[in-house]
């Protein structure tokens, strides 16, 4: 083979080699594009779905705030009366639970019932009227205890009977209250929405030196909750749903 024969091949292979290299490098910037694309559209979907949690967020709050507010006006003179008292997050806690029940018993004491006769149809009056009733997911009735047991023996011992007495208090006062004659019209709502929850001493109430303080331990709790939580987590789900099926084969 000649030189000039050799030469021009070698410049043949040579442009060859580099008609290679350019179409992998015009696909490498294909590919980047693509993903880059994929990129900004998931970014424009997250920012739309954190717009769409921080509405919901906020109109909750909004919601919490102006149903404190009415659960306000109807109960502050009540109160202090009932030794009970409302705090921002929506919950009406009747303190010393040895005044509210017969002691070690689920009984309720005459007083006790007298209050709940007192309190709780006008309560339901207010979260079940048309601003409210649609946003709420639940209302829960918490029975708290000290951790004192009279002759436990042992901390799980008394831990255990605490729960015991302290759901035994919650479903009594679940059924005293829906049985009132007075929220008959919205027994279904109940139904769907009021539950009884024995907490023991999970929760207790510390002092300013973190021991337990366990007069204001031991309590019972109307507690209301909206579906803001649920509504979030359905957002979130719809997020994860798209990456969920692109990951599928």
């Amino acid at each position: 083979m000649s030189s000039l024969d050799q030469n021009q091949e070698e410049e043949t292979l040579a442009g060859e080699e580099g008609a290679h290299w350019i179409s992998v490098s015009d696909l490498m910037a294909g590919l980047m594009m693509v993903f880059l694309l994929v990129a900004v559209v998931f970014m424009v979907i997250v920012q739309k779905e954190s717009e769409r949690m921080r509405e919901v967020a906020e109109i909750y709050q909004d919601l919490r705030e102006a149903l404190y507010e009415d659960l306000l006006e109807e109960f502050e003179e009540d109160l202090p009366g009932w030794g009970a008292e409302l705090s921002p997050d929506l919950v009406i806690t009747f303190q010393d639970s040895g005044a509210l029940y017969e002691i070690g018993s689920a009984n309720l004491r005459p007083r006790f019932a007298e209050i709940l006769e007192e309190f709780f149809p006008r309560y339901v009056g207010v979260i079940t009227s048309e601003e409210y009733r649609e946003d709420i997911e639940e209302v829960r009735i918490e029975g708290h205890t000290s951790s004192e047991w009279t002759n436990a023996v042992s901390e799980n011992d008394a831990y255990i009977n605490n729960m015991r007495l302290s759901q035994a208090r919650t479903r009594s006062s679940l059924e005293y209250v829906i049985n009132l004659p007075e929220v008959n019209a919205e027994e279904d709502w109940l139904k769907r929405n009021l539950t009884a929850n024995g907490l023991s001493s999970s929760q207790p109430i510390l002092n300013p030196d973190g021991s337990e303080n366990e007069e204001l331990s031991r309590r019972v709790e109307f507690r209301v909750r909206t579906d803001a939580d649920s509504r979030i987590r359905a957002i979130l789900e719809e997020q994860r749903r798209p990456l969920q099926e692109a990951e599928e084969p």
